[in-house]
């Protein structure tokens, strides 16, 4: 019997676990500096990337409900040989790891940030690497014990107020209707290198490689009944991450808005809180502050966790949280990223936006993995991908691939300039 659309709503779970997961610092910060420095002109960089990023979680929990996994563990089964196996296995855990200590340093920036923002007092170097320190502590604190799960939805409620006002405040706010039409539908990106960045920034912080891990494993564990549950995970999908790009592009509506032309520019959480002051005033800067740590540490303690999920499933270790081994991955995770937040000099937006720039160009191996599974009959049989759906990711991977080119040298040499500084 099919289920209804009530029945299909009330299984909502991991398409908004994953949307939670991509509203963070680098959503924040990426589609800030965006609206702040471009206008509304790379909203349609945000649309493509929502799309995207449907089109992918959907055949990630696919996958989960068909076979019943995660996707680390089906690469294990379409890939039997050892060589083929030590060789996959270092290439998804070095852009999984790589990937998710970028973000991690996002993450605790973004969490210092919000902090500074509120007691501008430590807005300086010894603040920062205190404040990364403390928040580093809570984040193993709480990963070690296995308590984070009720801060973490107290931490999400306040990321989704946080939202919320961002909606309120882009509609209130009065856009120019013609101008953000014109930015979400004719894809445009100005003449100048940070535009590019940015675009990779806005893809790479939306399509998040860690959750396609996450969404697998989480829709395995939700669903095990294809014919039936397959149209409530595609439900799920679109209406929990539409929600969420939604989000998004209020954010670049509110500072496009309020900030571009001002010629203001983001260089911290203040900066940023100036979106909010058309709806809150005086006390943009204060729930702004709020939001920005509570994503930042919500976030802080998801990349390890990702990390240690996807990595101990392509080695085939299994996922008991309770294990040494599992527990060293998202250690080594926080601490690599604890360390290059307190050590890199770039302004914390600019290392936010690297970070999310960075899994915009490792994205490309994780979702040509994924496809690869999704078209193997033996692993999906009767529910492998159609062939229109295949366009539709080739589409999506051909962007990533052209957006990682383009913006290599830039990202290169931003990361000397970080790392120099």
């Amino acid at each position: 019997m099919k289920k209804t659309f009530w029945q299909r709503l009330k299984e909502v779970g991991p398409g908004a676990m994953v949307a939670a997961a991509f509203i963070g610092p680098g959503t924040v910060t990426s589609c800030s500096v965006s609206g702040a420095t471009f206008g509304y002109t790379l909203l349609w960089a945000m649309l493509f990337s929502t799309i995207s990023v449907i089109i992918m979680q959907t055949m990630a929990a696919r996958l989960g409900i068909v076979k019943g996994m995660g996707l680390g563990e089906a690469l294990r089964v379409k890939f039997t040989g050892k060589a083929s196996r030590i060789l996959l296995a270092v290439l998804v855990i070095a852009a999984v790891f790589i990937g998710n200590v970028a973000y991690e340093t996002g993450n605790i920036t973004g969490s210092v940030m919000g902090i500074q923002a509120i007691a501008p007092s430590l807005n300086n170097d010894t603040g920062k690497i205190i404040l990364a320190l403390i928040i580093g502590v809570v984040g193993f604190g709480l990963l070690f014990s296995g308590s984070y799960k009720i801060v973490e939805k107290i931490l999400t409620g306040l990321v989704v107020l946080m939202g919320v006002v961002f909606l309120v405040c882009a509609i209130a706010i009065g856009p120019d209707w013609g101008a953000l039409l014109k930015g979400l539908f004719v894809p445009t990106v100005p003449d100048v290198e940070k535009a590019w960045m940015t675009v990779a920034a806005l893809m790479g912080t939306t399509v998040v490689p860690y959750n396609i891990y996450l969404h697998a494993s989480s829709a395995a564990k939700k669903w095990n009944n294809p014919e039936q549950d397959l149209g409530s995970a595609t439900m799920d999908s679109v209406l929990s991450i539409g929600l969420g790009g939604i989000i998004s592009m209020a954010i670049i509506v509110c500072a496009a808005a309020a900030i571009n032309g001002t010629g203001a520019t983001i260089a911290n959480g203040g900066d940023m809180a100036k979106a909010l002051e058309p709806v809150l005033g005086n006390w943009a800067t204060i729930f702004f502050g709020v939001g920005l740590f509570a994503a930042g540490l919500t976030s802080t303690i998801t990349a390890p966790l990702a990390a240690a999920f996807a990595s101990s499933g392509i080695l085939g270790w299994g996922e008991d949280m309770k294990k040494f081994r599992f527990k060293l991955i998202w250690i080594v995770v926080l601490v690599f990223g604890i360390f290059a937040a307190c050590v890199l000099g770039a302004s914390p937006t600019e290392i936010i936006l690297f970070a999310q720039a960075a899994n915009a160009i490792l994205l490309p191996v994780t979702a040509i993995l994924l496809l690869i599974v999704c078209n193997d009959k033996n692993i999906m049989g009767s529910y492998k991908n159609k062939t229109w759906f295949n366009v539709l990711v080739v589409i999506v991977i051909g962007v990533f691939v052209f957006i990682a080119a383009r913006n290599m040298t830039a990202f290169i040499d931003s990361a000397k300039a970080m790392f120099a500084a």
